[in-house]
């Protein structure tokens, strides 16, 4: 079979099952600085996961995951739908159709994905929905928890910016970057199950946003939309094309603060419930068996930082108060009451 070229059907009729497939490309790429080996068929493949993770370098020292992709031949041009996935205990399924789908044996961290031709033509949806969504799959089952939140750092200090979908982290953590803080994260962290203060990774290396974020931010505009992102479409954006941004791809957390976008003006930062917040990051947390009791405990490290829910409608104000937090003590709210709260 010659490099790059997808299985024809002479090939299907003989192995309907892709089970004797070659795949006789392979490269070593260093999402979030682990090692994941991708083998394929298709030179297609190895350069859309180069232009996701080119120039990241190994920064922890752990066994190395491994990802086939076999590409086949295709019957249509058209963009496939965004994959439906699915889990059970140590298995995991991502289905965009009957000719683009992939399983992961998250105990194995290994995965295997069939995907066709055609899909190679679409490189971002190709890169969001499978190469960096399966390499953060086994990622986050086998050596982090993630976390649905964003990332950044000012004077030396993590804030997790926390929140549902629309609630404004990636927007939020954006203008704080603009401001001088350090980014680390848009929309998911990846918390190291390590000892002593808690650690998150993140892509710095990019921000991805809702289309309304160009009426925020000029620069933002005439950007092309990643397609079908989870069914809520995406800009997304290079950091190193975002002029006098400061990234960061680990950083401590010492404050949690839950984003609550209100209409009438003001910002106001209150004490938040430690046992709430614990219980929100808990009910992510799949599959129930030993690794869940990994994710538990490096998530009870979460449980030493400062937690807050974050009152605004202005971004300006919300960075100007998340700044009072991280310059110290001083900026902590007062009062008996705010004490109650914070440790409840």
């Amino acid at each position: 079979m010659p490099e790059s070229s997808p299985v024809g059907a002479a090939v299907l009729a003989d192995d309907p099952l892709l089970c004797k497939m070659e795949l006789p490309l392979r490269a070593v790429f260093y999402p979030l600085g682990f090692a994941v080996e991708i083998s394929t068929n298709s030179q297609a493949v190895l350069d859309a996961a180069r232009e996701s993770w080119s120039g990241l370098t190994q920064r922890h020292s752990s066994p190395m995951l491994r990802i086939g992709f076999a590409i086949t031949a295709g019957e249509s041009g058209d963009c496939p739908p965004a994959p439906v996935v699915r889990a059970h205990r140590q298995m995991l399924t991502i289905v965009a159709n009957l000719e683009n789908q992939a399983v992961c044996n998250l105990g194995a961290g290994y995965a295997y994905a069939w995907l066709t031709h055609d899909t190679l033509r679409h490189r971002s949806y190709l890169r969001y929905h499978f190469i960096e969504a399966i390499a953060l799959i086994l990622i986050s089952n086998t050596y982090a928890t993630a976390i649905h939140a964003a990332c950044v750092s000012r004077h030396g200090r993590g804030v997790l910016l926390c929140g549902d979908s629309g609630a404004g982290k990636s927007t939020l953590a954006y203008a704080c970057a603009r401001a001088g803080w350090t980014y680390t994260s848009d929309d998911a962290c990846y918390l190291l199950r390590t000892t002593g203060r808690p650690r998150v990774v993140g892509n710095s290396r990019q921000i991805r946003f809702r289309p309304s974020a160009a009426d925020l931010f000029p620069e933002v505009r005439s950007r092309a939309i990643t397609p079908r992102a989870e069914g809520k479409p995406s800009i997304e954006v290079p950091t190193s094309e975002l002029r006098g941004l400061l990234t960061e791809d680990e950083a401590p957390i010492d404050y949690i603060v839950f984003l609550n976008r209100k209409t009438s003006a003001g910002v106001d930062l209150v004490p938040f419930s430690k046992t709430v917040a614990m219980r929100r990051f808990h009910q992510s947390l799949f599959p129930e068996d030993e690794v869940q009791q990994l994710r538990a405990a490096a998530l009870q490290r979460l449980s030493t930082a400062e937690v807050y829910e974050l009152r605004y409608d202005d971004f300006k104000d919300a960075v100007d108060r998340l700044e009072r937090l991280t310059r110290g003590p001083s900026a902590s709210l007062s009062g008996p009451s705010a004490l109650a709260s914070a440790t409840a």
